[in-house]
């Protein structure tokens, strides 16, 4: 990586003079999206805490985000975990840092991570409603915002912060630093790095499934498979399941009774491996039964390779604000963000006997394995570069609290190289977004409305059929492939203007019924215009194993959803009960093509006249659908000797149906959440026992998942050094009972099951 490693001891050097400044609490954000406390905001679903974080093994962003209720996570190994919230996922729910969208390319992929920098979070908000519709269109699902304090609106005093972590499950480490100061009483610095390096991950006994037990347990001869199955149970760990990553990043700001100005630089690094690549070819119908095309025999052609992909990305903000102390106008925040954002995805020779953990062995194996199956897969890179402006102009007077919003996009991507399933594309935006706050006598009512002009470019290459079949390879030269398939890939090329004008509008009531019981009214109808992904994707992508096949013909999608939220606190007991009702008109799905459809091309690949190598044929549709669930959570705190302990029990579920019937694929199975908290001084111990019960109701082409127990266990203790800063050691327990559990909610469900048991010990110096 770029980043030089030794750059954590130069940072600890730098600042050691420091480290006996006078002893400051840690700023906490209260209000990063509406300026109110966390506690007043009327349409979050959670608000997690930084310490909360700090204190957590370190994990993706939906794992971080799965033990809440309404949220889960489509994972693709330990490092990918798209946020799902109440059923909606991939570009229906945008992730933000601090208010501002994340331009990676996680909406390309389900292999693609949400590529946020978590070294030093305060807090991370997942909202939905009213003052979602202010910062980001498209919202059906809602936005989870990483916040920090990069650019500090207020001035800072001097604060060190050093953290270590390791971890068993993947024989793990990772590393943080973290120095701010203000300098001259003028200007507030901030440095933050973190580098991690996580191995492959273990797995339970009989989490990697034998390929005969893929396909309904048939009966096999043992002697033919007893090779094979030995190397399974010998494995003990997935293959390519690890990841390092590397972050930094720089903030400087003024501020002053005029408001504040800032400017920060990030760069985030990181490299993972893939453990699941799917492969055309031509026996696939036996395959097809699987839940997502799981090309078993395909995935079995790279063993001999190791897949992985590497990000680089850089992000440059200035952000501010001016209070104007006007009649109308009170104060004006702006910003603007320029990044550059690229993702590669490579394939290269690795050991075929791999020990655990270590990938410098001898490849000789590897280049006789690969000679025989004729791999000479290049890289493929994606890349978003984006720019980003806006301004939120603040009415609020002492009656009423209001915000209008600007804002302005223009973002370009593409993905080029072997593995390309979509030409070069760009999306210009210019949105308008009003949020209003108002506490009456007997409610408080929260207003969104949002108006969006969205223009996409792209275009669609029609390929012919005898490209791949008209050219007699000599098997010696099977690396000049690639340029023999590019240059007969030269077809015909559409290309559209696709443009889109969208609005939104939400709102919720609330009220006090009485002094322990109150109850929140929330109605929104969204509106998301096709992504690129949806409507210029034609190609093999491999990581669902599915050639893909976008639609420049898909409309709006409309989410008009309502939910009904009890809240209940007497004394000690508090309870919540929300139930939600979500029509989407002109739902967009990937629909896989049927069994006996697939058996067809399967035929006609055979003949030389398939276009989409052998691979599962999959075509972005849409139709009308309706989701429906609910959460509920009721529990109580008491006084266990000098400490307080807390019990309570939670339980999400959620359903979702096409209106010409059948359920929407991949919706998280019910889940019951139980949660034991004891807190006396400085020390806090924790258990969370959650039961996943199993997903029947599947969509097409799907398999059942079974249900799964996940035991997880914490206990953190600080310690004053003497006033001069404190120590903090948390002792954390991940699937202590070693459970086999797979996501349903995963594309590689099949292939790549959820870690094992994992133990671990995480510091946090703070001076």
């Amino acid at each position: 990586m770029k980043i030089n490693k030794f750059f954590f001891l130069l940072l600890v050097t730098f600042s050691i003079n420091n480290l006996f400044a006078d002893e400051m609490d840690e700023v906490v954000v209260t209000s990063a999206l509406i300026d109110k406390a966390a506690s007043e905001l009327a349409d979050p679903i959670h608000i997690l805490s930084g310490d909360d974080i700090a204190t957590e093994a370190t994990q993706s962003l939906g794992e971080s985000l799965d033990d809440l209720l309404g949220v889960s996570s489509a994972d693709y190994g330990s490092a990918v975990g798209q946020p799902i919230i109440r059923g909606m996922s991939g570009t229906r729910v945008k992730v933000l840092d601090n208010g501002m969208v994340n331009r990676d390319v996680s909406g390309l992929g389900a292999d693609h991570l949400n590529d946020v920098d978590m070294s030093n979070v305060q807090q991370i908000e997942v909202v939905r409603g009213p003052s979602s519709l202010l910062y980001t269109n498209g919202t059906v699902g809602g936005i989870v915002n990483v916040v920090d304090n990069s650019i500090a609106m207020k001035d800072v005093e001097r604060l060190f912060k050093v953290g270590a972590e390791s971890q068993s499950v993947n024989d793990g480490d990772s590393r943080s630093f973290f120095y701010q100061d203000n300098v001259g009483g003028d200007i507030n610095i901030s440095l933050a790095y973190k580098n991690t390096a996580l191995g492959n991950f273990d797995v339970p006994n009989g989490a990697i499934m034998h390929e005969e037990e893929e396909h309904h347990d048939e009966d096999e001869d043992h002697d033919e498979d007893e090779e094979h199955d030995e190397h399974e149970e010998n494995l003990g760990f997935l293959a390519n399941s690890d990841f390092e990553s590397e972050s930094f990043k720089f903030g400087a700001s003024t501020t002053g009774d005029w408001g504040y100005l800032g400017v920060s630089l990030a760069s985030i690094e990181s490299m993972y491996g893939i453990p699941y690549h799917g492969e055309g070819h031509d026996e696939h119908g036996d395959e097809h039964g699987d839940e997502h095309g799981d090309e078993e025999e395909g995935h079995d052609e790279h063993e001999g390779e190791r897949i992985f992909s590497t990000t680089d990305s850089e992000k440059f903000d200035i952000r501010g604000s001016f209070n104007l102390a006007g009649n109308l106008v009170n104060k004006v925040d702006f910003f603007m963000r320029d990044t550059d954002y690229s993702f590669t995805e490579q394939h290269a020779e690795e050991s075929h006997e791999e020990e655990h953990h270590d990938e410098d062995e001898d490849h000789d194996e590897d280049e006789d394995h690969d000679e025989h199956e004729g791999h000479s897969e290049g890289p493929t890179t994606f890349t978003n570069d984006a720019m980003e402006a806006g301004a939120i102009f603040d009415f609020s007077n002492s009656i009423v609290s209001q915000k209008f919003a600007i804002n302005f996009v223009n973002e370009d991507t593409s993905v080029i190289g072997a593995e390309a399933f979509m030409t070069p594309a760009s999306r210009d935006e210019l949105t308008f977004g009003y949020y209003l706050s108002r506490s009456f006598d007997s409610f408080d009512l929260d207003f969104g409305v949002r108006y969006d002009m969205i223009d996409n470019e792209g275009s669609i290459v029609s390929m012919h059929e005898e490209e791949h079949h008209d050219e007699d390879h000599d098997e010696d030269h099977d690396e000049d492939h690639d340029e023999d398939h590019d240059e007969h890939e030269a077809n015909e090329v559409a290309y559209y203007d696709k443009a889109f004008n969208n609005s939104s509008i939400a709102l919720n009531i609330s009220r006090e019924l009485n002094d322990f019981l109150s109850v929140d009214f929330g109605f929104s109808s969204v509106e998301r215009a096709p992504s690129t992904t949806e409507m210029f994707m034609n190609g093999a992508h491999l990581a669902t194993a599915r050639f893909e096949v976008g639609n420049v013909n898909l409309n709006t999608e409309t989410s008009n959803n309502i939910d009904l939220t009890l809240n209940m606190k007497n004394g000690s007991f508090f309870a919540t009960a929300t139930v939600f009702m979500n029509d989407v008109d002109n739902y967009i799905y990937l629909q896989d093509e049927t069994e006996e459809e697939h058996e067809e091309h399967d035929e006609e690949h055979e003949e030389g006249h398939d276009d989409h190598g052998g691979l599962i044929l999959a075509n972005y549709l849409q139709q009308d659908a309706e989701l429906d669930g609910y959460e509920i959570e009721f529990g109580n705190s008491m006084d266990v000797g000098s400490g307080e302990l807390t019990l309570s029990f939670g339980r999400d579920e959620i359903s979702g149906e096409f209106s010409g019937g059948g359920n929407i694929p991949r919706l998280n199975p019910t889940r019951n959440i139980f949660k034991l908290k004891y807190s006396q001084d400085n020390t806090i111990f924790g258990l969370m026992f959650k039961d996943v019960e199993k997903q029947n109701d599947i969509g097409l082409a799907e398999t059942n998942t079974d249900g799964y127990q996940m035991l997880n266990a914490k206990l953190s203790r600080s310690f004053d050094l003497g006033g001069q800063g404190d120590l903090t050691v948390s002792l954390f327990g991940n699937n202590l009972l070693d459970e086999i559990a797979r996501n349903h909610s995963s594309y590689v469900k099949t292939q790549v099951p959820l870690p094992g048991k994992n133990y671990g010990i995480r510091f946090n110096l703070t001076f």
